[in-house]
């Protein structure tokens, strides 16, 4: 069965979010949504994720799941917001663990890395249903260690693991990230058949190209994308990573996004005086 995919493209950080439904059932997942963060305020907004609710309630569709393709370093996640009003599981991959373990250290956060915060981890090859949809869940890490690639009706969406042909590839020089370890998920992703849709959860503009674009399919990313195509071997994808990596700079809302995003979409508990605090840990990095 073929899924009804509605993308939602938020141009403040260049994330794509979708709607992905199972039209004879009424059913969907809603994948990499969205919470609106000003960083020089320190406030959110919903406005994005409202966007995603009003077109599940127009279409009438019934929300089951909430799938994280990892967390995030360049947005918030509006996953916990999404589940208040639609319901839906929140669900992302087992590896989180690693990710929470890791920056609660970072961040001195008394959070329990025991990825209770989430309804469902997904473990490599684990199947569950959007309706009557059958989906497939791919471990895919390279990017973060809990990356996921979730794989049905001939579509796949891909997290950060790709981006469009022209654009290349996910960094791999976060903490877990690693060059050799993306090129072999990303050869599970190319493993799929060559006309099996791919869904990027980022878009920007390399040169040449004007309008964003967020779609493409398995075939055209083994012909001609510019990191990865077919006949690029590990060790020449690995060197090519790595030297981009180390020119790029950090997410702008990285501190804020994991703060957030290791809790599902939730901000850290509120302090004594009723006022929810994000960290800065100066001269960590």
């Amino acid at each position: 069965m073929r899924p009804e995919v509605k993308a939602f493209f938020d141009t403040a950080t260049n994330t794509v979010s979708y709607v992905v439904c199972d039209p004879a059932a009424k059913c969907c997942a809603i994948i990499d949504p969205v919470l609106d963060y000003d960083p020089v305020l320190a406030r959110t907004r919903t406005t994005s994720a409202e966007l995603i609710i009003d077109y599940v309630h127009q279409e009438g569709l019934s929300c089951e799941w909430i799938l994280e393709t990892h967390i995030h370093a360049d947005h918030l996640s509006g996953a916990a917001h999404i589940q208040e009003v639609l319901g839906g599981k929140i669900g992302i991959g087992a590896r989180v663990v690693v990710v929470q373990q890791t920056f609660s250290e970072i961040f001195d956060d008394a959070l329990d890395c025991d990825a209770s915060q989430f309804d469902c981890l997904f473990e490599d090859g684990d199947n569950f249903r959007i309706g009557e949809l059958e989906v497939r869940a791919l471990h895919t890490p390279g990017h973060t260690p809990a990356c996921m690639t979730y794989v049905t009706g001939g579509a796949a969406f891909v997290g950060d693991t790709l981006f469009m042909p022209d654009y290349g590839t996910a960094r791999t020089d976060f903490p877990g990230g690693d060059a050799r370890t993306l090129y072999r998920s990303i050869q599970k992703i190319f493993a799929l058949p060559d006309e099996t849709r791919l869904f990027m959860c980022h878009d920007y503009l390399p040169d040449g190209r004007a309008e964003y674009r967020w779609e493409t399919t398995v075939g055209e990313e083994r012909r001609s994308n510019v990191h990865i195509h077919d006949g690029v071997g590990e060790d020449q994808f690995a060197a090519l990573r790595r030297s981009r990596d180390a020119r790029l700079d950090p997410p702008r809302l990285i501190l804020a996004s994991l703060q957030v995003n290791m809790r599902a979409g939730r901000l850290p508990p509120a302090g004594r005086n009723g006022i929810h605090y994000l960290k800065l840990p100066v001269n960590r990095f």
